[in-house]
């Protein structure tokens, strides 16, 4: 018997872990390597799968750990990655987008087989046992003559509207049709051949920081073996619809790929009468049939094949399999495969106009800027709004970011950004040189309480270690109201309330910031640490997202399930008036050593905020009430399946009180931060629902 395939991983983002549990479960493929520049992030993954963790690729490859890699790096990085591992003698998967233009793609083609070795494009959907199913059908003639196809990725981007707006796919108008491009593009090169791009245009842009204008969809005209296909591509907030239609002469299949489901629509020889009747029953039973199927595998599965689980494992299959067996590669996933679907990528931007690919040329800059102030996390929501708060009465910023391009384009003499490791605390204390106070927005979304205590409290405390060895006057943290128990009507918090004393069956998300805040004061006390900290409420306006987890579980853009009946009243405050709140924290001698809860004025329910939704833009959204006991329910067999089924560690132990506490049942007492720092958020409801909903900008259009 074969020996499984060595993989090493470079990159342990997000998409890292999809490929670790698709290779995982396939036979002829285990993760033995993990790479990434940060050294936590590469051994919290190589623990996950019993890899050896790196942080460089050279150090990798002469290790000898791995016989093929998964490049899963930003895209601008994948060729130069990809020809240095065929050269080293290892086969390569790389993400989509495989390259950044066609004759990068063609250059790692080209290493490959002077290499000997194999190159395979990430397209995970082509794995998808539906398009599978699909892809014989039309094969077989199932669909007879095929005349038009349609494949469409309409899936809300939120980063076009509320950031972070560093991200690669945001530096320039054609990354984003390289971005999402690859999976359409990939459908119909599979079924039909290569594309002849007759038309491209853009649609519904919308102005980044600085007016730099990016295109939110598109819509692609084409042609392959005499198909006509239309690629409609959208990221405003619209219902998921990532589909793929072919009309043929015996029928018109059409794929969720985003749910694995296939249905057919035929007609029938029954009579007038019956005629319809039999179409509408068959396409009844083949949905039903499709939901039950995937409900099955999802329950056998315990979670674990869902439909993009399943399209990875599918693509797994079908590279390990044939590379373990020493069989040609499949054709979904070849250089051939992944050179058209570039060319065809490249051919539907030269035919954009012009105005659409511009980029806008950054401000000129007169001066260097001379921060007082330093944003950690200055690139989020709050982030953002804090930094031009602060240029607005004018004090200069640095913002530390994990680059050094960040969404102040417009404020070059203000805002400088700075790339600095959160880990090393050299570095750290090095960038609050001049700095008077320091804002640490940043957080960490861990899944283990040892990712947290690490990424999370460890980097809370190291930034207050720096703060205190450059002599910065005052550190303001923000924490959450997450951390309270709120789950009692009839308790009102304040400041004074305490956080419950055993939080480890809380989400870890609120635990992690108690603790954070915890060891804080505890270096006020100990050290007089001049720290003050800041708990904002459910933050809203523009730049925020529509599909807020504060208030409710999501489904999509147009549906949600609000966490309780959604009849109190929530601690929504405007991030205008947050922006305010911390900066007079910043300032005021009084504050230190203190916490304050950044509550706006008693408002709106969730049934009133959606409401208000409707009402101030006309867009009816689904509401359902959540009953919280059964969410807890849900959760404890959850936790139970995973801890005795799966053996999974490190999980949190789910309790009805921190459920009953994402309903926000207790209500907020804002009396301190207006007594002690003037703060004054907004009173006016109709100025709140003006600011919260209608200016900004919640559906992209």
């Amino acid at each position: 018997m074969p020996q499984p395939i060595r993989v090493g991983l470079i990159g342990a983002g997000y998409i890292a872990s999809w490929h670790g549990d698709a290779l995982k479960a396939t036979p002829d493929a285990q993760v033995t390597a993990v790479c990434d520049l940060s050294e936590p992030a590469a051994e919290g993954l190589a623990m996950a799968y019993g890899a050896v963790p790196f942080t460089s690729v050279e150090a990798m490859i002469s290790s000898g750990a791995c016989d093929a890699v998964h490049i899963l790096t930003p895209p601008q990085l994948h060729a130069g990655l990809a020809q240095q591992c065929l050269k080293a003698g290892l086969h390569v998967l790389v993400e989509k987008p495989v390259a950044v233009s066609l004759d990068e793609t063609r250059a790692i083609a080209e290493t490959a087989e002077a290499s000997g070795k194999r190159f395979h494009p990430g397209h995970n959907f082509l794995g998808l046992p539906s398009y599978v199913r699909m892809k014989e059908a039309l094969n077989a003639g199932a669909y007879g003559r095929v005349s038009q196809a349609e494949i469409s990725w309409a899936l809300p981007l939120a980063p076009l509207r509320s950031g972070p707006f560093n991200l690669w796919l945001l530096r320039e108008p054609k990354n984003l049709l390289l971005e999402l491009g690859p999976h359409p593009f990939a459908f119909a090169v599979d079924l039909f051949g290569p594309l002849e791009v007759l038309h491209a245009e853009a649609t519904k842009p919308t102005p980044l920081p600085g007016d730099d204008m990016r295109p939110q969809g598109f819509r692609i005209l084409a042609r392959a073996s005499g198909v006509e296909i239309t690629f409609h591509l959208s990221m405003v907030e619209t219902v998921d619809d990532r589909s793929l239609t072919l009309r043929g002469s015996s029928g018109r299949a059409r794929l969720d790929y985003a749910a694995d489901t296939l249905v057919v629509d035929r007609e029938n020889a029954s009579d007038l009468i019956m005629n319809p009747l039999r179409r509408q029953l068959d396409l009844g039973w083949q949905h039903l049939r499709e939901g039950i199927r995937n409900a099955a595998v999802q329950t056998v599965s315990l979670n674990q094949k869902g439909p993009y689980a399943q399209s990875f494992r599918g693509m797994m299959a079908a590279v390990y399999g044939p590379l373990a067996a020493g069989q040609p590669q499949d054709s979904r996933f070849t250089a051939t495969s992944a050179i058209a679907v570039m060319q065809a990528l490249e051919d539907a931007i030269a035919k954009l106009p012009p105005e659409v690919l511009a980029v806008a040329a950054p401000a000129v800059q007169h001066r260097q800027p001379k921060p007082t102030a330093m944003v950690i996390g200055g690139t989020g929501f709050i982030g953002r709004a804090l930094t031009r708060r602060l240029v607005a009465e004018g004090q200069d910023v640095r913002v530390l970011s994990r680059g050094r391009q960040g969404p102040f384009p417009d404020l070059p003499d203000q805002v400088e950004t700075v790339g600095v490791s959160l880990h090393d605390l050299e570095a750290l204390t090095e960038a609050m040189q001049g700095i008077e106070v320091v804002y640490n927005l940043a957080r960490s979304l861990e899944d283990t309480w040892a990712g947290a205590l690490a990424n999370d409290v460890g980097v809370s405390t190291r930034i207050a270690m720096a703060c205190e060895a450059a002599g910065v006057q005052r550190l303001v943290y923000t924490g959450t109201i997450a951390s309270y128990d709120m789950s009692d009507p009839e308790v009102q918090i304040t400041e004074e309330t305490r956080f419950p004393a055993d939080m480890t069956d809380r989400n870890l998300y609120a635990r992690s910031k108690a603790e954070c805040e915890r060891q804080l004061m505890k270096l006020h006390a100990e050290r007089g640490l001049p720290v003050t900290i800041a708990r904002p409420g459910i933050v809203v306006g523009h730049g925020g997202p529509l599909q807020h987890w504060g208030i409710g579980r999501w489904h999509g853009a147009g549906a949600v399930r609000i966490w309780g009946p959604g009849h109190n009243i929530l601690p929504f405050v405007l991030i205008d008036d947050v922006a305010d709140g911390l900066i007079r924290m910043g300032r005021d001698p009084a504050a230190v050593g203190q916490s304050f809860n950044l509550v706006g004025e008693p408002m709106l329910t969730a049934r009133g905020y959606f409401d208000a939704i409707e009402e101030a833009l006309g867009a009816r959204l689904r509401v359902s009430s959540g009953n919280l006991n059964v969410f807890y329910a849900s959760d404890a067999v959850k936790y139970g399946l995973k801890k005795y089924a799966l053996r999974k560690r490190g999980l949190v132990r789910p309790s009805l009180a921190d459920w009953k506490s994402r309903a926000h049942f207790s209500p907020f007492v804002n009396d301190k931060p207006k007594r002690m720092l003037g703060w004054q958020p907004e009173t006016d409801r109709a100025r709140f629902i003006e600011k919260a909903i209608t200016e900004a900008n919640l559906f992209g259009f």
